[in-house]
């Protein structure tokens, strides 16, 4: 199969994960619907929509930037109107835009509280809202989660309580719309990677270059995300995918051209549950 044609409506595409997701469809001659905030250059993040679109038209997709703030009902509404205007669908919604705070119950001023589940939550859960009719009308379906599987293991939670939570929202929200719509055919699943990956979260919350070299590129969870896309969306639903084992079950088990610096023992990321952890499991 191939993404050739589908339309691809993806949050946080101006940069990062969301950026190495549409760049990977556009190679395939896909529709790519950027949408995000940042329309001007923001000196602390690379990117806007406009540069990202550059880059898919150079990669041999077609592109629309549109700026929009997730958390405007109005605006989302307005920006899925548009890309079903200019490319008579909608095929598949990657709900990639997050906000991170890694910050104890003490520390976290409420205004980023709410940012993160305001953006992570919230704003998944309108997205998908508004894009499943359009989704209803395609051959092969697709809404993909950029979020964790549902590993309850507290240490996960003690650190960061705000944030996991926003995180997690996400993923029940592909968990329980998975159900929802098994009936209609659409797919929900979830994304997220094994080792963290080379992103201004990273770069700007982490720790800067020596993390940076720790990380595999955005580039593995692109792969990972269109080869989700081409797998029947009715036999594919609910999962909470890992990236390198979607690669594996495609037969790709040499990563190392993924790695930010080969060689380089690589960091760990949050929430990859140890194995017999006590998580939620998707079925397909």
């Amino acid at each position: 199969m191939s993404l050739a044609s589908k339309t691809l409506f993806v949050t946080g595409a101006s940069r990062g994960i969301g950026l190495a997701i549409a760049l990977r469809a556009a190679r395939d001659g896909a529709n790519i619907a950027i949408v995000a905030k940042t329309a001007k250059p923001d000196p602390r993040l690379p990117g806007t929509i406009f540069t990202a679109a550059a880059e898919i038209e150079r990669a041999g997709g077609k592109a629309l930037p549109l700026s929009c703030d997730i958390r405007d009902e109005q605006g989302v509404e307005k920006a899925v109107a548009e890309t079903v205007a200019t490319f008579g669908g909608i095929d598949v919604v990657v709900n990639n835009a997050s906000a991170i705070s890694l910050t104890g119950t003490l520390a976290t001023p409420m205004k980023r509280y709410d940012l993160m589940h305001q953006i992570n939550g919230r704003g998944t859960f309108l997205v998908s809202q508004k894009c499943i009719p359009h989704l209803a009308r395609a051959s092969n379906p697709h809404v993909l989660n950029l979020s964790p599987p549902l590993d309850f293991d507290v240490k996960w939670f003690a650190s960061h309580p705000a944030y996991t939570l926003a995180k997690y929202s996400m993923s029940i929200y592909a968990w329980a719309m998975a159900e929802e719509f098994r009936d209609k055919g659409i797919a929900f699943n979830c994304l997220w990677p094994r080792t963290a990956i080379a992103t201004a979260a990273i770069q700007n919350v982490l720790g800067g270059e020596e993390s940076m070299k720790r990380c595999r590129k955005p580039e593995i969870m692109g792969d990972a995300a269109c080869a989700i896309f081409n797998r029947p969306a009715r036999h594919c639903t609910g999962n909470f995918f890992i990236d390198d084992q979607v690669l594996a079950e495609d037969g790709i088990t040499d990563l190392e051209r993924y790695a930010v610096s080969p060689g380089t023992p690589l960091m760990p990321d949050f929430f990859v549950p140890a194995p017999g952890a006590h998580t939620v499991v998707g079925r397909r």
